[in-house]
């Protein structure tokens, strides 16, 4: 499969806005959604049957940072119940850009694509389901602005090198769960230090969030 943001779906991109902020309607639908994820969490042992949405700091610094890098082109591997598509989706709005978000569960795409239809934010954001290391194999070279890897840790590293190759040049890749685990991290991490044509940090928010801009 080959992944694509210029799906004809998704049509024009509204105008940006003068002056963004994240409103009280989709603060609320992110607050909801967070508060239902512990209570499933909660009951469930097995990590694949949680729904592992993003902390809310580590969404406003992700929103923060899309917008910082002028985010028009941004590509999100988990979606998950779609809190960080929420939040990537909303810093795409106000830039003018757009989402790509893939995963393959096709059942917890369907109820992050209701959250994202009520917060507004259906025309930034375009879900595909399918393995995120193929999409990024199938993507043109320095094609995204920011990559947002929230999926299997333990898979990242046999991506490579695709997921520095699509980033443009000023573009960020972060990767989250650096400091929850760590050494399911370390691959990737090591393969972006080996890199002199990156700058990378560990940003202590959320479960942490590893982050790597190219320079070159």
């Amino acid at each position: 499969m080959r992944a694509s943001l210029a799906s004809p779906d998704l049509g024009a991109v509204p105008p940006q806005r003068q002056n963004p902020t994240m409103d009280v309607t989709l603060r609320k639908i992110i607050a909801e959604l967070n508060e239902a994820a512990a209570r499933h969490d909660a009951g469930q042992e097995n990590r694949l049957d949680r729904w592992r949405v993003l902390e809310p700091d580590a969404g406003e610094f992700l929103w923060f940072l899309a917008q910082s890098v002028a985010a028009r082109t941004i590509v999100e591997v988990g979606t998950s119940r779609g809190a960080s598509t929420l939040w990537l989706g909303d810093a795409a709005r106000a830039v003018g850009g757009r989402v790509l978000s893939l995963d393959t569960d096709a059942e917890a795409q369907d109820h992050a694509r209701t959250a994202i239809g009520a917060a507004g934010l259906a025309g930034h954001v375009e879900f595909q389901v399918g393995d995120g290391g193929a999409a990024l194999a199938g993507m043109a070279d320095g094609s995204v602005d920011l990559l947002f890897l929230d999926a299997e840790r333990v898979e990242y590293a046999s991506w490579w090198p695709h997921p520095l190759r699509v980033l443009r040049r000023g573009g960020v890749l972060v990767a989250d769960n650096a400091l929850s685990h760590p050494g399911e991290i370390a691959p990737l991490r090591d393969l972006l230090t080996r890199e002199p044509g990156l700058a990378v940090a560990t940003i202590a928010v959320g479960k942490g969030e590893l982050v790597a801009t190219r320079r070159d």
